[in-house]
């Protein structure tokens, strides 16, 4: 029987082998339906079709457990429900028709799946909690105490030492506790950031057999639901960029595909300084996770596209916002994943003119770049 599921490029889905454990029926086909609607994007229909054909070969359902119970346990359980999908029947008339939809409980589900998967491990290994080397007033101790000093909170005074100290000084038959006997204890102040993630939607994320969307797509919800959650002091924005650039919703990322697109990496990066300069946090940062060269731009009305070698006239526009950034405080991390020349290029003279990061990033190692880097662009001193 089917144990688990999983994508690798360029051999497809690798099926492993089923180990007995104490597990629900449900909970273990869920697991394996949650990795299918990533690759379809949402589509239920598609990612039913996907769990009949491995149940087929890999009998994933039983007599006790069929294919329809699942199904029904998801309308159960709140992952999916009935909603109307309006069709064209070719004279402009709109029709109707039942679709089951994924719920919000559901989406969330699909975040809570990718950061296991991708950021899983590391959380495991103790990697980083957002920690700066400034001193202050915050809400991590330190591990210091220190005596108290006027303008110090109430809620950082360690009682139980402060007690040791007016032990010693007043003795115990004249116990009693003064500011002179008060210990704090100390905190660092743990930096907040905003953050703005630019996706590369471009129809080369798709090309030659290769999926890359949804390697990058796993990524957006991962680190969607780690800042949400671990850290919910921080925002994060998602900017799509292909010959436009626009922002879309957390709760959006499930369903995002790519398109005919070109590679407009200005319009990405303008948005993304756009959307940055609303912010009040002096830390910001991006991530842009591209597989291709910039190729597009948009001059008034009209685009203006070169898919070959470097057309310095795109580049440049880059460089200049590369440059703005940098004037800014706003640091930008690259991760290629891809091996084009011309691309790596492109990033070499991009990241020197920001001062910036880059990565080549393999598709299966996305994750952990991504998420190493966010820990350490977190260990800043706020004054």
């Amino acid at each position: 029987m089917l144990e688990g599921i999983e994508f690798n490029q360029g051999k497809g889905f690798i099926i492993s082998k089923h180990i007995p454990k104490d597990i629900e029926p449900f909970d273990r086909v869920f697991e394996i339906f949650k990795e299918l609607l990533t690759h379809t994007s949402g589509d239920l229909d598609e990612a039913f079709d996907w769990l009949d054909s491995l149940d087929k070969e890999y009998n994933i359902f039983t007599a006790e457990y069929t294919i329809h119970d699942f199904e029904e346990d998801l309308r159960k359980r709140g992952y999916i429900k009935e909603g109307i999908e309006l069709t064209d029947d070719g004279d402009g008339d709109k029709n109707g028709k039942g679709k089951n939809l994924l719920t919000a409980k559901l989406e969330a589900a699909l975040r809570e799946h990718a950061l296991d998967q991708i950021f899983g491990k590391l959380k495991k290994s103790g990697a980083g909690n957002h920690r700066t080397t400034k001193l202050g007033v915050g809400d991590e101790r330190d591990g210091e105490i220190r005596n108290f000093q006027f303008g110090d909170e109430m809620s950082q005074i360690n009682m139980s030492e402060s007690l040791k100290n007016a032990q010693i000084n007043h003795g115990i038959s004249d116990l009693k506790l003064t500011e002179d006997d008060l210990i704090i204890d100390e905190t660092k102040h743990k930096a907040q950031m905003s953050t703005v993630l630019m996706i590369d939607i471009s129809h080369s994320m798709i090309l030659y057999g290769e999926d890359r969307i949804t390697p990058a797509k796993k990524v957006a919800m991962a680190l969607c639901e780690l800042i949400t959650t671990k850290y919910p002091k921080d925002t994060i924005d998602i900017v799509v960029f292909g010959n436009d650039a626009w922002s879309i919703e957390i709760k959006d990322l499930p369903y995002l595909q790519v398109g005919p697109y070109h590679t407009n990496t200005v319009a990405g990066l303008e948005l993304a300084m756009d959307l940055l300069r609303r912010r009040k946090n002096p830390n910001k940062q991006i991530f842009m996770i591209t597989d291709g060269k910039p190729t597009c731009l948009k001059i008034g009305s009209k685009y203006y596209k070169n898919s070959f070698g470097l057309d310095r006239k795109v580049v440049n526009r880059c460089l200049n916002l590369a440059a703005q950034c940098k004037k800014l405080k706003i640091p930008v991390t690259t991760f290629m994943i891809a091996s084009d020349p011309y691309l790596q290029k492109f990033v070499e003279e991009f990241t020197e003119m920001n001062h910036g990061k880059a990565f080549f990033a393999s598709l299966d190692k996305l994750g952990s770049f991504i998420f190493n880097d966010f820990e350490s662009g977190k260990r800043k001193t706020v004054y």
